[in-house]
C-alpha cells in the first residue's frame, strides 16, 4: 500500500470572491478541499497532509498530519487577498514535504488555481525538472477560466511527467461546472488506475468511494455534498426575494409599499372583532359616556367585558321577576252587590226554579225557602223606610 504526504497550496487570491462558481470561488474551492483531504487520509490511515495559502506572503496553516479536523478548522479561517505567486507556493510546499516524518512516504503537492498566473514560462519549466528530479509529484486544479493558464499549466505538468511519466495531473473545471464534481471523476481522486482514492473499485458507486467498505467517508463525502446544495438553495431564494422585491412597485419604493398593506391591515378590523363589538353593543344599554373605549381594549378585555355584561342583565331579570305583584289571576274574585241582590228576589228564584227539570216548584221545601227570603226583604224594605222617616 502506497504511503504518501501531501501538501494542499490554497489560492485565496481577491479572486475568489467572485460568483461565477456558485456561490463563490472561495466556497467552492473549500469544498474541493474536503474532497481530497478525506480521499487522501481514508485511503491510508497513514497518510498524512497539510494546507498553507500561497497569496501575498506564503503562509502555512497546517503542517503535515492525519487529523483531517485540524485542516477544516484552519481552512474555514482564511479570507481573500492580494494576488497569487504560483513558484514561490510551490517551492515552500516543497519544502514542508522534505521535513516529513515518514521518509518512505511519496511527496504530492495538490495546487488550486483560480486566479491569473503572472510567472513565465521558463520560471515554470525549471521548477518542473527540479521537482522531476526530486520525485516530487503535483496535481493542479485551474479553474476560473484565466487566460492561457491552462497552457502555462499544461506545460509544467507535462515537464514533470517527461515522456513516460503519469503521476502528475491537470484538472480543469469550467465556468458553470461543479467543481467537487469534476474532482470525483479525476485522477486526483480516482488514482492513476482509476480504482478510487482507497483503491476499493469505488469509481461506479456515489462519490467514488463503496460505502459498504468505507461507510464513514461516504457519509463524509455526503454531508459535504449536501452542505453545498443547501447553499446553493439559500442563495437562489435571497436572490429570487430580493428581485421580488425590486420588482413589487416600479414607481413606488418598496417600504412604502409594505407601509400601506401594513396600514390597510390595522384599518380593516376583522370579522370577529366586528361582530364582538356589536354584540358588546346590544349588551350595554347605558347612555355613551359610560361605554368602554372597545378600540383600546383587548380581545380578553373585550369577552371579559361582554360576560360582566351578560351577567348583569341575569341579575336584573331575577330582580324583577322577585318584586312583580301577584296577577289579577290569582286575587280572589269579588262578587257585584248587583247578582247578590238578583239571587236574592222570590221570583226570580220562583222562575229559576220552575224551569229546572226534576224540581217540583210547589214541595214544601221550595215554598218555605221562597217564603223565607219574601220575609227577608220586607224586612229591608220596612228598615229602609223607617229610616227615610226618621230624617
Amino acid at each position: 500500500m502506497v504511503l504518501e504526504s501531501t501538501m494542499i497550496c490554497f489560492d485565496n487570491s481577491d479572486y475568489q470572491r467572485n460568483g461565477d462558481y456558485f456561490p463563490t470561488r472561495l466556497n467552492v474551492q473549500k469544498d474541493g478541499i474536503n474532497l481530497v483531504c478525506l480521499t487522501k487520509v481514508r485511503s491510508n490511515p497513514e497518510n498524512n497532509v497539510g494546507l498553507m495559502t500561497y497569496s501575498n506572503t506564503v503562509e502555512v496553516l497546517a503542517t503535515l498530519t492525519s487529523d483531517v479536523g485540524r485542516i477544516f478548522s484552519k481552512m474555514h479561517l482564511i479570507q481573500p487577498k492580494g494576488e497569487i505567486n504560483l513558484l514561490t507556493g510551490i517551492r515552500i510546499a516543497h519544502l514542508v514535504l522534505k521535513h516529513r516524518q515518514g521518509k518512505n512516504h511519496k511527496m504530492r503537492i495538490v495546487v488550486f488555481v483560480g486566479s491569473p498566473i503572472n510567472n513565465e514560462e521558463g520560471e515554470l519549466v525549471k521548477l518542473a525538472k527540479r521537482l522531476k528530479k526530486e520525485k516530487v509529484n503535483v496535481d493542479i486544479v485551474s479553474f476560473g477560466d484565466h487566460g492561457d493558464n491552462n497552457e502555462l499549466l499544461t506545460t509544467f505538468v507535462n515537464a514533470l511527467n517527461g515522456k513516460d511519466g503519469t503521476s502528475s495531473h491537470l484538472v480543469s473545471v469550467p465556468r458553470g461546472s461543479v467543481l467537487s464534481d469534476a474532482l470525483l471523476s479525476s485522477p486526483i481522486i480516482q488514482g492513476e488506475d482509476g480504482l478510487g482514492g482507497a483503491g476499493l473499485g469505488g469509481a461506479g458507486f456515489e462519490f467514488g468511494v463503496d460505502p459498504n467498505e468505507d461507510p464513514e467517508l461516504a457519509l463524509a463525502l455526503r454531508v459535504s455534498m449536501e452542505e453545498q446544495r443547501q447553499r446553493q438553495e439559500d442563495e437562489q431564494r435571497r436572490a429570487i426575494a430580493d428581485s421580488n422585491v425590486a420588482g413589487t412597485n416600479e414607481n413606488e419604493p418598496a417600504e412604502t409599499t409594505a407601509i400601506v398593506a401594513a396600514t390597510e391591515t390595522i384599518e380593516e378590523p376583522s370579522n370577529e372583532e366586528a361582530m364582538l363589538q356589536r354584540a358588546l353593543a346590544l349588551c350595554t344599554e347605558g347612555p355613551e359616556d359610560n361605554m368602554p373605549d372597545f378600540a383600546n381594549m383587548t380581545e380578553e378585555e373585550q369577552i371579559a367585558f361582554a360576560m360582566q355584561m351578560s351577567m348583569q342583565d341575569a341579575d336584573e331579570t331575577v330582580t324583577q321577576q322577585a318584586k312583580r305583584p301577584k296577577t289579577d289571576e290569582a286575587a280572589p274574585m269579588e262578587v257585584d252587590e248587583d247578582y247578590s241582590e238578583v239571587i236574592g228576589d222570590p221570583a226570580f228564584l220562583q222562575s229559576v226554579l220552575e224551569n229546572l227539570p226534576g224540581v217540583d216548584p210547589q214541595s214544601e221545601a221550595i215554598r218555605d225557602a221562597v217564603g223565607s227570603l219574601n220575609k227577608d226583604k220586607d224586612k229591608k224594605s220596612g228598615g229602609d223606610s223607617d229610616k227615610t222617616k226618621k230624617k
